[in-house]
């Protein structure tokens, strides 16, 4: 009985270790349960050997996959680490419960009917009871440090995957910044201010030295930091897309419209950093941007606290351009794929949601707390 439940603790019923388990432990111990209901005279002859074993092998094959279960249902309903106590109770209650209903059985089986000639009493059913109610919070100590093992090391794992993520994507960010397109773009836009309106300009190099600065230091911040979810308040990511879109509209004048909107007690919630960055450097990519045709971009929080990035959908042709051959679509995986990792790690982080029509691409992102 207590190695059937013991077994049944720590995996599903129709997994291969749960299998193997029952395999290579159920005879041992079905012998010394049956000693214990039966008494001495288990070894008396073959039909009471025979007939013992029957029956307690059923039942206790029956307990033990039903445990399986039940074990596997709980671990399923309270996954997360914060939910330890509360699955250990709940686990060691329905345990509790069905090790007192088989020895109900057992004892009105072996006590009220007598069989086998059993010596079997309430007393010792009650002292099986209690040594296999120990056995129990045994395992589930075992368990426990056994899947808290598992989960470190599946967290360390994702804050590699993580910080790999966003490497990549500050990679990629930088790389657009410093291509030589964008900085001939920039210095063109640039040198036309100069000549035009040199107030205008020293407002320019300002803007573009923000943004640099911005990419600089959150590339610095990803390799230095040891907290690799790496995540920033929207307040700064808000900050920093406003000088981008400073350099967007100077250089692209009535082409570029850009509307940020965002409730103030928002400000604080987090987002991985240059996520913004690259869905609006996407929408530059992808899209006509003409005075007669204006690439609009909206950055609202929605009713819900999250965030929407919107953009009027006016797509390039294969021939309207170089950037549009550029554009590789890594700023939005690399966007979903943190998510995707964050979530991982704490498993009420909601993931983006992306939606396109002929009107327009939208994508939602989550807010962290």
């Amino acid at each position: 009985m207590n190695n059937g439940k013991l077994i049944a603790g720590m995996s599903g019923a129709l997994s291969p270790k749960t299998r193997w388990s029952y395999v290579l432990t159920m005879p041992v111990f079905l012998l010394f349960f049956n000693y214990l209901m039966v008494g001495p005279g288990f070894y008396s002859n073959w039909k009471t050997f025979g007939g013992s074993t029957l029956l307690n092998g059923s039942l206790l094959t029956v307990t033990f996959f039903i445990q399986s279960k039940i074990s596997d249902n709980i671990a399923q309903r309270h996954p997360r680490l914060d939910q330890t106590i509360r699955r250990i109770f709940v686990s060691i209650a329905a345990h509790a419960t069905i090790s007192g209903i088989f020895l109900l059985l057992i004892a009105w089986l072996y006590i009220g009917f007598g069989l086998f000639g059993s010596t079997l009493t309430v007393q010792k059913i009650l002292t099986i009871y209690l040594i296999n109610m120990g056995a129990i919070m045994l395992v589930m100590g075992i368990q426990e440090s056994f899947n808290a093992i598992g989960r470190w090391k599946h967290h360390e794992v994702n804050r590699e995957r993580l910080m790999k993520e966003n490497v990549n994507g500050q990679l990629e960010s930088l790389k657009a910044q410093v291509s030589p397109h964008f900085l001939f773009n920039t210095l063109n836009s640039l040198s036309t201010l100069i000549a035009e309106d040199p107030r205008k300009a020293e407002q320019f190099v300002d803007e573009m030295a923000r943004v640099y600065r911005y990419l600089l230091q959150t590339n610095h911040a990803s390799l230095d930091d040891s907290d690799f979810s790496q995540l920033t308040t929207l307040q700064k990511e808000l900050s920093f897309i406003e000088s981008y879109g400073h350099l967007l509209k100077t250089r692209y004048g009535d082409g570029m419209k850009l509307y940020v909107h965002v409730e103030k007690h928002l400000m604080n919630r987090r987002i991985p950093p240059l996520t913004l960055q690259l869905l609006v450097e996407n929408a530059v990519k992808h899209n006509v941007i003409r005075a007669s045709r204006p690439l609009t971009i909206f950055i609202l929080s929605t009713q819900d606290g999250n965030l929407m990035v919107r953009n009027n959908l006016q797509k390039k042709t294969l021939t309207a351009g170089a950037e549009n051959l550029e554009s590789t679509g890594v700023g939005l995986v690399n966007i979903i794929t943190k998510y995707k990792l964050l979530n991982e790690q704490q498993k009420d982080i909601s993931q983006p949601v992306v939606e396109s029509n002929h009107e327009f691409f939208t994508v939602i992102l989550p807010l962290i707390a």
